[in-house]
Protein backbone atom coordinates (compact mmCIF):
# COMPACT_ATOMS: atom_id res chain seq x y z
CA UNK A 1 0.00 0.00 0.00
CA UNK A 2 1.50 2.85 -1.56
CA UNK A 3 -0.85 5.73 -0.41
CA UNK A 4 -0.11 8.09 1.77
CA UNK A 5 -2.27 9.64 4.38
CA UNK A 6 -3.29 13.72 4.14
CA UNK A 7 -1.54 15.94 7.50
CA UNK A 8 -5.26 16.43 8.35
CA UNK A 9 -5.99 13.03 8.24
CA UNK A 10 -3.50 12.80 11.26
CA UNK A 11 -4.58 15.81 12.99
CA UNK A 12 -6.96 18.47 12.76
CA UNK A 13 -6.07 21.85 14.02
CA UNK A 14 -8.28 22.11 17.18
CA UNK A 15 -6.98 18.91 18.36
CA UNK A 16 -3.42 20.18 17.70
CA UNK A 17 -3.82 23.16 19.55
CA UNK A 18 -5.22 21.41 22.72
CA UNK A 19 -1.99 19.01 22.39
CA UNK A 20 -0.18 22.13 22.34
CA UNK A 21 -2.26 23.09 25.89
CA UNK A 22 -1.54 19.25 27.23
CA UNK A 23 2.26 19.69 26.40
CA UNK A 24 2.26 23.01 28.42
CA UNK A 25 0.41 21.58 31.48
CA UNK A 26 3.19 18.76 31.51
CA UNK A 27 6.25 20.59 31.18
CA UNK A 28 5.64 22.81 34.04
CA UNK A 29 3.93 19.53 36.41
CA UNK A 30 8.12 18.00 35.05
CA UNK A 31 9.38 21.83 36.37
CA UNK A 32 7.50 21.34 39.76
CA UNK A 33 8.53 17.72 39.82
CA UNK A 34 12.52 18.65 39.55
CA UNK A 35 12.10 20.96 42.69
CA UNK A 36 12.53 18.27 45.28
CA UNK A 37 14.84 15.12 44.69
CA UNK A 38 13.12 12.38 42.84
CA UNK A 39 14.72 9.12 42.44
CA UNK A 40 14.98 7.67 38.48
CA UNK A 41 16.30 4.90 37.04
CA UNK A 42 17.24 6.95 34.42
CA UNK A 43 20.44 8.00 33.04
CA UNK A 44 21.76 11.10 30.53
CA UNK A 45 21.26 13.94 32.64
CA UNK A 46 22.42 17.44 31.25
CA UNK A 47 22.60 20.91 32.88
CA UNK A 48 20.72 23.99 31.29
CA UNK A 49 21.33 27.53 31.97
CA UNK A 50 18.66 29.31 34.34
CA UNK A 51 19.94 32.42 35.61
CA UNK A 52 22.36 34.29 37.77
CA UNK A 53 22.96 35.34 41.20
CA UNK A 54 25.41 36.88 43.50
CA UNK A 55 28.60 34.91 45.04
CA UNK A 56 28.03 34.47 48.25
CA UNK A 57 31.71 33.78 50.44
CA UNK A 58 30.39 30.36 51.63
CA UNK A 59 30.03 29.23 48.09
CA UNK A 60 32.46 27.14 46.26
CA UNK A 61 34.78 30.02 44.03
CA UNK A 62 34.45 27.76 41.16
CA UNK A 63 30.96 28.72 40.18
CA UNK A 64 32.07 32.19 39.61
CA UNK A 65 31.12 33.47 36.21
CA UNK A 66 34.73 34.93 35.68
CA UNK A 67 33.65 36.58 32.01
CA UNK A 68 30.72 38.33 33.83
CA UNK A 69 33.22 39.91 36.77
CA UNK A 70 35.63 41.11 33.92
CA UNK A 71 32.66 43.14 32.63
CA UNK A 72 31.06 43.99 35.45
CA UNK A 73 33.30 44.29 38.07
CA UNK A 74 30.83 42.03 40.72
CA UNK A 75 30.58 38.23 41.41
CA UNK A 76 28.10 36.07 39.88
CA UNK A 77 27.68 32.97 39.43
CA UNK A 78 25.48 30.99 37.30
CA UNK A 79 22.22 28.87 38.14
CA UNK A 80 21.77 25.21 36.32
CA UNK A 81 18.48 23.73 36.50
CA UNK A 82 19.16 19.34 36.16
CA UNK A 83 17.10 18.34 32.84
CA UNK A 84 16.59 14.41 32.10
CA UNK A 85 17.52 13.81 28.61
CA UNK A 86 14.87 11.07 26.95
CA UNK A 87 14.76 9.31 24.00
CA UNK A 88 11.02 8.60 22.04
CA UNK A 89 11.49 5.59 20.41
CA UNK A 90 8.46 5.04 18.43
CA UNK A 91 8.13 1.72 16.61
CA UNK A 92 4.73 1.23 13.90
CA UNK A 93 3.81 -1.77 13.17
CA UNK A 94 3.54 -1.42 9.18
CA UNK A 95 2.21 -4.87 8.14
CA UNK A 96 -0.61 -5.45 5.30
CA UNK A 97 -2.83 -6.12 8.86
CA UNK A 98 -2.52 -2.66 9.90
CA UNK A 99 -4.04 -1.38 6.81
CA UNK A 100 -6.33 -3.93 5.64
CA UNK A 101 -9.32 -4.85 5.24
CA UNK A 102 -9.68 -2.01 7.90
CA UNK A 103 -7.59 1.15 7.03
CA UNK A 104 -8.58 2.82 10.37
CA UNK A 105 -5.99 0.67 12.20
CA UNK A 106 -3.69 2.67 9.97
CA UNK A 107 -4.88 6.81 10.97
CA UNK A 108 -5.06 5.34 14.53
CA UNK A 109 -1.74 4.13 14.91
CA UNK A 110 -0.07 7.28 13.26
CA UNK A 111 -2.22 9.66 15.32
CA UNK A 112 -0.67 7.90 18.29
CA UNK A 113 2.36 8.04 16.88
CA UNK A 114 2.60 11.86 15.93
CA UNK A 115 1.41 12.59 19.18
CA UNK A 116 3.87 11.14 21.42
CA UNK A 117 6.48 12.68 18.83
CA UNK A 118 4.77 15.86 19.56
CA UNK A 119 4.92 15.68 23.30
CA UNK A 120 8.52 14.44 23.02
CA UNK A 121 9.97 17.00 20.34
CA UNK A 122 7.77 19.89 22.78
CA UNK A 123 9.67 19.04 26.09
CA UNK A 124 12.96 18.74 23.92
CA UNK A 125 13.75 15.28 23.96
CA UNK A 126 14.65 13.49 20.90
CA UNK A 127 12.40 11.69 18.77
CA UNK A 128 12.85 8.53 16.41
CA UNK A 129 10.77 6.90 14.40
CA UNK A 130 10.88 3.09 12.88
CA UNK A 131 8.81 1.25 11.31
CA UNK A 132 8.68 -2.82 12.01
CA UNK A 133 7.06 -5.76 9.69
CA UNK A 134 9.96 -8.42 8.66
CA UNK A 135 12.28 -6.16 10.49
CA UNK A 136 12.86 -3.26 12.29
CA UNK A 137 13.82 -0.43 10.07
CA UNK A 138 14.61 3.47 11.36
CA UNK A 139 12.58 5.88 9.19
CA UNK A 140 13.91 8.90 10.63
CA UNK A 141 16.83 9.92 12.52
CA UNK A 142 16.68 11.26 16.17
CA UNK A 143 15.02 14.61 16.09
CA UNK A 144 14.98 17.03 18.53
CA UNK A 145 12.94 20.25 18.88
CA UNK A 146 9.23 21.39 18.04
CA UNK A 147 10.00 22.80 14.82
CA UNK A 148 10.64 19.20 13.65
CA UNK A 149 6.75 18.11 14.43
CA UNK A 150 6.39 18.36 10.62
CA UNK A 151 9.20 15.82 9.60
CA UNK A 152 7.65 13.80 12.20
CA UNK A 153 4.05 14.19 10.21
CA UNK A 154 5.07 13.92 6.82
CA UNK A 155 7.60 10.95 7.92
CA UNK A 156 4.31 8.94 9.47
CA UNK A 157 1.70 9.37 6.77
CA UNK A 158 4.42 8.00 3.75
CA UNK A 159 5.39 5.06 5.77
CA UNK A 160 4.35 2.22 3.54
CA UNK A 161 1.91 -1.23 5.13
CA UNK A 162 2.91 -3.88 3.60
CA UNK A 163 3.62 -7.65 3.98
CA UNK A 164 4.20 -9.48 7.39
CA UNK A 165 4.72 -9.07 10.85
CA UNK A 166 7.86 -11.35 12.31
CA UNK A 167 7.46 -9.98 15.91
CA UNK A 168 10.40 -12.33 17.36
CA UNK A 169 12.86 -11.35 14.92
CA UNK A 170 12.02 -7.32 14.69
CA UNK A 171 12.41 -7.81 19.24
CA UNK A 172 15.54 -9.74 19.27
CA UNK A 173 17.29 -7.51 16.68
CA UNK A 174 16.16 -4.32 17.72
CA UNK A 175 18.64 -2.52 20.05
CA UNK A 176 17.97 1.09 20.58
CA UNK A 177 20.84 2.65 22.02
CA UNK A 178 22.36 2.44 25.84
CA UNK A 179 23.89 5.23 25.68
CA UNK A 180 20.99 7.44 26.85
CA UNK A 181 17.26 6.25 28.67
CA UNK A 182 14.64 5.75 26.61
CA UNK A 183 10.77 5.97 26.40
CA UNK A 184 9.94 3.30 23.81
CA UNK A 185 6.22 2.92 22.40
CA UNK A 186 5.31 0.01 20.33
CA UNK A 187 2.34 0.14 18.47
CA UNK A 188 0.93 -2.38 16.55
CA UNK A 189 -2.11 -4.96 16.38
CA UNK A 190 0.29 -7.82 17.68
CA UNK A 191 -0.80 -10.64 15.51
CA UNK A 192 2.23 -13.14 14.44
CA UNK A 193 2.32 -16.06 13.29
CA UNK A 194 -0.11 -17.69 15.93
CA UNK A 195 -1.60 -16.85 19.02
CA UNK A 196 1.03 -17.09 21.45
CA UNK A 197 3.60 -15.78 19.21
CA UNK A 198 3.41 -12.17 20.85
CA UNK A 199 3.15 -13.09 24.43
CA UNK A 200 6.51 -15.36 23.83
CA UNK A 201 8.39 -12.12 22.16
CA UNK A 202 7.61 -9.92 24.81
CA UNK A 203 10.61 -11.88 27.10
CA UNK A 204 12.61 -10.22 24.12
CA UNK A 205 11.34 -6.74 24.82
CA UNK A 206 11.57 -6.92 28.04
CA UNK A 207 15.77 -6.53 27.67
CA UNK A 208 15.18 -3.55 25.88
CA UNK A 209 17.25 -0.28 28.14
CA UNK A 210 14.75 1.77 29.12
CA UNK A 211 10.95 2.05 29.62
CA UNK A 212 8.68 0.15 27.08
CA UNK A 213 5.24 0.70 26.41
CA UNK A 214 3.04 -1.49 24.31
CA UNK A 215 0.03 0.28 22.29
CA UNK A 216 -2.71 -2.63 20.52
CA UNK A 217 -4.97 -1.01 18.21
CA UNK A 218 -7.54 -2.98 16.99
CA UNK A 219 -10.91 -3.20 15.36
CA UNK A 220 -14.00 -4.49 16.69
CA UNK A 221 -14.62 -6.88 13.32
CA UNK A 222 -11.36 -8.48 14.36
CA UNK A 223 -12.62 -9.26 17.97
CA UNK A 224 -15.89 -10.19 16.65
CA UNK A 225 -16.46 -10.81 13.04
CA UNK A 226 -19.98 -10.42 11.46
CA UNK A 227 -19.53 -14.19 9.74
CA UNK A 228 -21.84 -16.53 9.25
CA UNK A 229 -21.64 -19.65 6.56
CA UNK A 230 -19.09 -20.65 3.96
CA UNK A 231 -16.81 -18.51 3.17
CA UNK A 232 -13.43 -18.09 1.74
CA UNK A 233 -10.90 -15.99 3.83
CA UNK A 234 -7.68 -14.42 2.50
CA UNK A 235 -4.69 -13.82 5.53
CA UNK A 236 -3.47 -10.14 4.24
CA UNK A 237 0.14 -10.46 5.22
CA UNK A 238 0.96 -13.98 3.69
CA UNK A 239 -1.71 -13.98 0.72
CA UNK A 240 -2.62 -17.35 1.96
CA UNK A 241 -6.61 -18.27 1.30
CA UNK A 242 -9.10 -20.77 3.53
CA UNK A 243 -12.86 -22.17 3.06
CA UNK A 244 -14.45 -21.83 5.95
CA UNK A 245 -18.06 -22.98 6.73
CA UNK A 246 -19.11 -21.12 9.81
CA UNK A 247 -21.55 -21.23 12.51
CA UNK A 248 -22.63 -18.91 15.65
CA UNK A 249 -20.64 -21.65 17.98
CA UNK A 250 -17.33 -21.14 15.70
CA UNK A 251 -17.42 -17.15 16.23
CA UNK A 252 -18.25 -17.37 19.71
CA UNK A 253 -14.65 -20.14 19.88
CA UNK A 254 -13.00 -17.29 17.96
CA UNK A 255 -14.13 -14.69 20.07
CA UNK A 256 -12.91 -16.42 23.13
CA UNK A 257 -9.85 -17.41 21.69
CA UNK A 258 -9.26 -13.83 20.39
CA UNK A 259 -9.87 -12.33 24.70
CA UNK A 260 -7.45 -15.26 25.24
CA UNK A 261 -4.80 -13.73 22.93
CA UNK A 262 -5.22 -10.26 24.69
CA UNK A 263 -5.25 -11.53 27.89
CA UNK A 264 -2.12 -13.49 27.77
CA UNK A 265 -0.60 -10.79 26.14
CA UNK A 266 -1.34 -8.51 28.60
CA UNK A 267 -0.37 -10.86 31.42
CA UNK A 268 3.54 -11.46 29.19
CA UNK A 269 3.49 -7.54 29.30
CA UNK A 270 2.63 -7.24 32.90
CA UNK A 271 5.00 -9.82 34.55
CA UNK A 272 8.13 -7.93 32.96
CA UNK A 273 7.25 -4.41 33.43
CA UNK A 274 5.56 -3.72 30.45
CA UNK A 275 2.54 -1.08 30.11
CA UNK A 276 0.39 -2.41 27.94
CA UNK A 277 -2.68 -0.54 26.40
CA UNK A 278 -5.51 -1.15 24.42
CA UNK A 279 -7.49 0.90 21.89
CA UNK A 280 -10.21 0.39 19.56
CA UNK A 281 -10.54 1.93 16.24
CA UNK A 282 -14.33 3.32 17.14
CA UNK A 283 -13.26 5.00 20.39
CA UNK A 284 -12.72 8.68 20.52
CA UNK A 285 -9.17 9.09 19.81
CA UNK A 286 -7.96 12.02 22.02
CA UNK A 287 -9.73 10.47 25.14
CA UNK A 288 -7.75 7.25 24.73
CA UNK A 289 -4.74 9.18 23.87
CA UNK A 290 -5.34 10.77 27.47
CA UNK A 291 -6.54 7.46 29.01
CA UNK A 292 -2.66 6.51 27.64
CA UNK A 293 -0.60 9.71 29.60
CA UNK A 294 -2.52 9.24 32.59
CA UNK A 295 -0.66 5.59 33.18
CA UNK A 296 2.23 7.26 33.71
CA UNK A 297 5.44 7.37 31.71
CA UNK A 298 8.71 9.39 32.20
CA UNK A 299 7.77 10.81 28.85
CA UNK A 300 5.25 12.98 30.65
CA UNK A 301 7.24 13.10 33.94
CA UNK A 302 5.01 10.89 35.69
CA UNK A 303 6.47 8.00 36.03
Amino acid sequence: MSETLAREDLFEPAFLDRLRTLALRLRKRRQLMRRGSQATPATGFTREFKDYRHYTPKEDYRAIDWRLYARLDKLFVRLYEETQELNLHIIVDTSSSMARPFPEKRRQALRFAVALAYLALSGQQRVSLYSMNETVKQELPPLRGQGNIEKIIQGASHLNFDGFTDLTRCFENYRPSRQRYGVIFVISDFFGRDVNTAAEAVSRAATWPGEVHFLQIMHPQERSPELEGELELAEVETGEKRRFWLTKKDVQRYIETFDAFADNLGRACASHRIDFFQCSTVEPFEERFLDMLVRGSALTGSA
